[in-house]
């Protein structure tokens, strides 16, 4: 048991991350790296590559870019198509390199169902709402959305450095908070 308490933080910095993941995937990535590179958090002995210059390097360049996509309206709803996958990949990464497991078996399952599953569950709400944004406004009103995404992911993401278990906790309580919204809109459709 107390291995286990000991994986809490880990897992708690990774979800909250990961809820970042949900509204852009490479921010969080990206403020990890940094984190981790001035020595604000520490990883797995095996992901000490996400602290490397040329991650540094890749991150960035990969962040500018999907930042920029966003704002294009065509092109967000091509990244839209594969930031689910994306999503739920960077999720299961931000995780699990914060879970110091021997097992890594139960290191990487458990960063896919935790980390995996928060940033999937937001993003696949952020594309609901992408949807409806291009269905009524034409695509006019993307913009305004892709900005409040990069600042509730920049957001997330920072504030998960410093309070963590805090953040953690929250981002867990968000997407129960999606899945009963996305649960209850679909019970309402069938009994129509």
């Amino acid at each position: 048991m107390e291995n286990w308490l000991q994986w809490i933080p880990g897992l708690l910095l990774g979800v909250a991350l990961s809820a970042g993941s949900g509204f852009r995937i490479f921010i969080p990535l990206l403020v990890s790296n940094l984190a981790a590179k001035f020595g604000l958090v520490s990883l797995s002995e095996n992901f000490a590559w996400m602290a490397s210059n040329q991650a540094t390097m890749i991150l960035v360049v990969a962040t500018l870019a999907e930042i920029g996509g966003y704002y294009i309206t065509f092109i967000d709803n091509i990244l839209d198509s594969i930031a689910l996958p994306a999503s739920v990949v960077a999720g299961t990464l931000l995780t699990t390199q914060f879970l110091k497991i021997d097992d890594p078996v139960l290191q990487w399952g458990l960063g896919l169902l935790a980390g995996g599953g928060v940033a999937g569950t937001i993003q696949s709400g952020t594309t609901l709402l992408r949807l409806g944004s291009t269905k009524f406004t034409a695509g006019f009103g993307n913009p305004f959305f892709s900005t409040i995404e990069n600042l509730l992911s920049a957001f997330i993401s920072l504030i998960s450095i410093w309070i963590p278990l805090l953040m953690g906790v929250l981002a867990v309580l968000f997407v129960v908070w999606i899945l009963k919204k996305l649960f209850s809109s679909k019970k309402r459709k069938l009994s129509h």
